[in-house]
């Protein structure tokens, strides 16, 4: 074979796999979106919180509430694995289906959420930030993550110290808020961690080469629009703010997931 015609196959080989790639995720773009909701504190207000930080706490209250209508509505919590099958083969999905997202480790999380979600059967997925296992009681210690594991939730990657995925750019970076946070949870959970959430929901195109170096099958911010070239990388959350009554939970999940 000449090195012509070995160089003209290698270049369709190329063409063929940025095409499909472009096929595949123009077919996951065309997928309607299952609705993801977002969770970091469980705790009633304080006077202290300020307007902006009380999206990001929910009441005890609110949430037990919350759960109920998902559960009366007919929804079902599904798992990453299940929305990857989902986004990338088509793979049918129960009815209603719905996911719970809970980040920054918080102890909250095992206090309020765990038994309000085990009462419905549901599941969910924790976004652990690894500097704060067990430090300090309002974060959730390494056995109780376990547990959490060992009950059929998922546990995945948030970073070392909720850096700015954005600012990360050298090895040493990428082996302190990736690698060693990855191999800690795996350390814990004696499972393979597959999912990443960023840090304040924020990211840039640039950085996303490292999930997927890394082996990430979906990584999730919040509720800015995905990336049409890397849409597993993109997946979309909203946060169930603490302000929303039930309606208005109902309403949104109907709205902001297309």
């Amino acid at each position: 074979m000449s090195k012509l015609t070995s160089a003209f196959i290698a270049f369709c080989l190329i063409i063929s796999i940025t095409a499909s790639a472009q096929v595949n995720n123009a077919t996951i773009m065309a997928r309607k979106q299952v609705p993801i909701l977002c969770y970091h504190q469980i705790r009633d207000w304080k006077a202290t919180d300020k307007k902006v930080d009380k999206d990001y706490i929910i009441p005890p209250a609110a949430f037990k509430a919350h759960m109920k209508m998902l559960a009366d509505s007919g929804y079902h919590t599904i798992l990453p694995d299940q929305l990857y099958d989902y986004l990338t083969k088509g793979t049918p999905l129960p009815s209603k289906p719905i996911m719970l997202t809970f980040d920054d480790t918080d102890k909250d999380q095992w206090d309020i959420a765990r038994p309000e979600m085990k009462k419905y059967g549901f599941k969910g997925v924790f976004f652990i930030m690894t500097v704060s296992i067990g430090k300090v009681k309002h974060y959730m210690t390494a056995a109780q993550i376990k547990q959490l594991s060992d009950e059929g939730n998922v546990i995945a990657s948030h970073t070392w110290n909720h850096s700015d995925f954005r600012k990360l750019s050298t090895a040493k970076d990428w082996e302190i808020q990736l690698d060693k946070p990855t191999k800690k949870l795996e350390d814990i959970t004696g499972k393979p961690v597959k999912y990443f959430a960023f840090p304040f929901g924020v990211w840039n195109t640039q950085n996303l080469p490292q999930l997927h170096k890394r082996g990430f099958k979906l990584a999730f911010q919040l509720s800015e629009k995905r990336d049409a070239n890397d849409p597993l990388m993109t997946v979309r959350r909203i946060l169930d703010s603490g302000y929303w009554t039930v309606k208005t939970l109902s309403n949104t999940i109907r709205q902001a997931f297309h």
